[in-house]
Parts: structure tokens; C-alpha cells; sequence
């Protein structure tokens, strides 16, 4: 039930940042296109660098790349996502810590702050709690992973009183 509630926030949020920029004056994105891509993640079970950086890029209002390809070289010029991450392999969760910790300039602390690499990214993010339980920092992520850590990341930042 926990997971539903989690993925119908995101929706809201996600809906309301569609009709934000409708009513800013920037093209309009039907509601029904929002809706078909979060479907298609939750039907994911491992997520692609490119659709992972496509996805959190748009939720962190970086960037509004329509081509998931565009998006991940985005994200890897700006040294968002691990090394040796390749648009087409499936994402692992401490490169998608990475790419969110970047992405929403979420600061870290000391070792992220030095060295700003997937393992201290996901010890960060688990030390938040954004990331919670015993869970393999290798583990590809599925859509409904990549779902929940959007949602909690915009939660606590909401949380916060930041935009």
C-alpha cells in the first residue's frame, strides 16, 4: 500500500510540474504521456543508464531532454553517472545514487564532498534514508525503485521548504 501511495505522489508531482510549465508558456506535454511513461517503468524490472538519467533529469527540472540518449550524454559530460556506464546497460543503484545526488545538488558528506563517486553517493543517500534496508549497491534498479527514490528525494526536499 506504502509503494502505491509512493507512486501516486510522484504522479501528482509530476502532473503538477506538467501544468506549472503549460501555464509558464512552454509547450504542452499532454498529462496522458506522463502517465504512459511512469506505467512503463513500473513495468521495468532492470532500468537503462539512458532512461534512468531521461527520467531523473525531468524530476529535477535540470533539463527536459525527450531523448533519453540526450539526456544520458548530458548527465556524462557533467560526470553525473559512473565511469563505465554505457546508455544501454542496466543501472545500478549506486551509480543511480550518483546521478540523483548530482542532479538535485544534494550536498554529501566529507568522502562525497572529495571524491563524489557512486559508493559514497549510495552511503549518503542510505544515511538519509532515501535508500533504506540491507540492499546490494551493485543491484540493477528497477522502474519502481527509480520511482521511490525520486519520490522520496522530492519529498524531503518539499519536507525542507526547497523548490
Amino acid at each position: 500500500m506504502k509503494k502505491y501511495l509512493c507512486l501516486c505522489a510522484v504522479y501528482v508531482l509530476l502532473v503538477f510540474q506538467v501544468s506549472a510549465q503549460t501555464t509558464a508558456g512552454e509547450a504542452e506535454t499532454p498529462p496522458a504521456s506522463t502517465a504512459d511513461e511512469i506505467e512503463a517503468l513500473l513495468n521495468t524490472r532492470a532500468v537503462t543508464w539512458a532512461q534512468a538519467a531521461r527520467f531523473v533529469l525531468k524530476a529535477a527540472d535540470v533539463t527536459a531532454a525527450e531523448d533519453p540518449e540526450q539526456a544520458f550524454r548530458y548527465a556524462a559530460e557533467r560526470s553525473w553517472l559512473p565511469k563505465n556506464a554505457a546508455a544501454h546497460e542496466a543501472a545500478r543503484l549506486d551509480g543511480i545514487a550518483l546521478l540523483v545526488m548530482r542532479s538535485f545538488d544534494i550536498g554529501g558528506g566529507i568522502f562525497f564532498s572529495l571524491a563524489k563517486n557512486p559508493h559514497y553517493a549510495y552511503r549518503e543517500m542510505t544515511y538519509r534514508d532515501i535508500l533504506q534496508g540491507r540492499i546490494d549497491p551493485a543491484m540493477p534498479v528497477s522502474g519502481d525503485i527509480l520511482l521511490y527514490v525520486c519520490n522520496r528525494i522530492l519529498s524531503q526536499r518539499e519536507e525542507d521548504g526547497q523548490p
